[in-house]
């Protein structure tokens, strides 16, 4: 090995910092999460809601402004719209199929 590969020693303070930074992302993380699982049982009953009522699972007209809004949020927070945007239609995917599903079952 080169000495150009040989890990170097990391100073304390910058392990203290690096412990604390991945703290707070492990914290954002599970908060991520439980939102996530929130949104998803609101979604949940808005799928059985449109199952009832024979309505589609997609709403394209609302999914469209919710695109457009979160790329909105997401210029605000400083945070890439394309990225915000690939993340809601990952979501919307995953609520369309539930609504799918429950739709199925209703049948």
């Amino acid at each position: 090995m080169s000495d150009s590969t040989l890990p170097r020693p990391v100073d304390d303070s910058v392990r203290a910092e690096l412990t604390r930074l991945r703290e707070s992302i492990d914290n954002i993380d599970a908060a991520v999460v439980y939102m996530l699982a929130e949104r998803f049982k609101c979604t949940q009953q808005v799928g059985v809601l449109k199952a009832e009522h024979k309505l589609p699972p997609a709403d394209p007209a609302r999914e469209a402004r919710q695109i457009a809004r979160l790329r909105e949020l997401a210029e605000s927070a400083k945070l890439d719209p394309a990225f915000a945007e690939k993340l809601l239609n990952f979501i919307i995917a995953e609520v369309i199929r539930h609504h799918e599903t429950i739709a199925d079952g209703a049948r």
